[in-house]
């Protein structure tokens, strides 16, 4: 690979990234609390502490800095800004303005997620995002935080990806409410998050104009097998085009990539024979991010730029890591070259944290976390993403 290829565009962007529950600690009204203590679910444990970031934000943001990584993306716990429907907390609201200002101190770009898949327990216990009426109590809340954090964020994303919550939540059973009611009500809740959604657009343009806004998408390669053309389509829509459409006049997509999803006539299929398969289940894929760029930037006719906010790997190997962080980033000049806008990369993630439904089993850390210390450790892929920052270039030679 030359120097000119291995080269990333001048301005383009490095951070690391993390969700509020999945780092806080003690987030214990909402939804996930909930679940995860809900001995039917398909929780394996609590999130308890997690990583004590909510005293400890200071060393997290120490940590970014010191990588050399211009940008950190956070999350917003909703539950804790407004615990009661119509109820905000000053207190929480000067938090997440900290936060904000301390990342701006150490050179640190602050890029706020409003929602990163949990909803308090009141929103919950009234229909939770199967219920229209949230849309609008989503950005009565968003626009009460924008206009705390406003001068203070450099982008702001309004939903995580909502296709994630719809499915898991709604028809596979996976994530709260814990509903397995098939892929019509995943459908329906599709059509609730895109209102809030573009509600929220509206609210953060109003309450802190000027702060860039856009949705973050989880995306897969989806790859037909056997025939499996039609049902892909189908797939693709309700995973994916149902946001993309709604992403008209934002001005950023965040596209969210980690592997591929291969489609029989019958649905999806496992891990193909000879593929690594990591511990969440699903294949070592990293070229799947590339395709997933090329696809978001075709299918939005090529009008909405481009950040990838979410990739990386759950892996207990920190070799395999840099690995695979090094051929999606391989993937993501190929793009470019091409024409796609790309304006930055984001690693998922800066702690080894609690993922959710798998619990602290994944690690997809660039910094280890001790389970009883909360001692932070980064890892040599740590700082071998911070060389590649550091020059903008990736290495002349793959990492092996």
């Amino acid at each position: 690979m030359s120097d000119v290829v291995r080269q990333f565009p001048e301005g383009f962007t490095w951070g690391t990234a993390t969700a509020a529950h999945q780092i806080e600690g003690g987030n214990t009204n909402n939804d996930w609390w909930d679940f995860e203590h809900d001995p039917d679910s398909f929780a394996r444990e609590s999130s308890g502490d997690a990583c004590d970031s909510y005293h400890r934000w200071q060393e997290d943001a120490d940590l970014v800095a010191s990588l050399g990584l211009d940008n950190y993306r956070f999350s917003l716990e909703w539950s804790r800004i407004e615990p009661a429907d119509g109820e905000f907390s000053q207190a929480a609201l000067d938090h997440y303005a900290r936060v904000c200002e301390g990342l701006k101190e150490r050179g640190v770009d602050p890029v706020v997620t409003f929602h990163h898949f949990t909803s308090p327990r009141w929103i919950a216990e009234d229909g939770g995002w199967a219920a229209p009426e949230t849309a609008d109590r989503f950005a009565a809340f968003v626009e009460r935080a924008a206009g705390r954090l406003d001068g203070l964020m450099t982008r702001a994303c309004t939903i995580n990806e909502p296709n994630i919550v719809s499915f898991c939540g709604y028809a596979l059973g996976a994530f709260p409410p814990g509903r397995t009611d098939g892929v019509q009500a995943a459908r329906d809740v599709n059509a609730v998050f895109v209102d809030g959604h573009r509600k929220a657009v509206d609210a953060i343009r109003a309450a802190a104009p000027g702060t860039p806004v856009g949705l973050t998408l989880s995306m897969t390669e989806y790859v037909a097998v056997d025939g499996g053309e039609e049902r892909l389509a189908k797939e693709r829509k309700l995973m994916e085009d149902d946001f993309l459409d709604a992403t008209g006049g934002d001005d950023f997509l965040g596209v969210q990539t980690y592997t591929r999803t291969r489609v029989g006539p019958k649905g999806a299929l496992g891990a193909e024979e000879g593929v690594p398969k990591l511990v969440m289940g699903y294949e070592y894929w990293p070229q799947s991010l590339e395709a997933t760029l090329r696809r978001a930037w075709e299918y939005t006719g090529g009008k909405v730029p481009l950040w990838v906010t979410e990739n990386g790997i759950g892996t207990d190997d920190d070799a395999q890591r840099i690995r695979y962080l090094d051929e999606a980033l391989r993937g993501v000049l190929r793009a470019v070259a091409d024409g796609v806008d790309v304006r930055g990369y984001t690693c998922w993630s800066l702690l080894d944290n609690f993922e959710w439904s798998f619990g602290y089993v994944p690690h997809f850390g660039l910094v280890e976390v001790d389970r009883t210390t909360f001692a932070r450790t980064p890892k040599p892929s740590a700082a071998w993403l911070a060389e590649v920052a550091r020059t903008g270039a990736l290495p002349q030679t793959r990492a092996i």
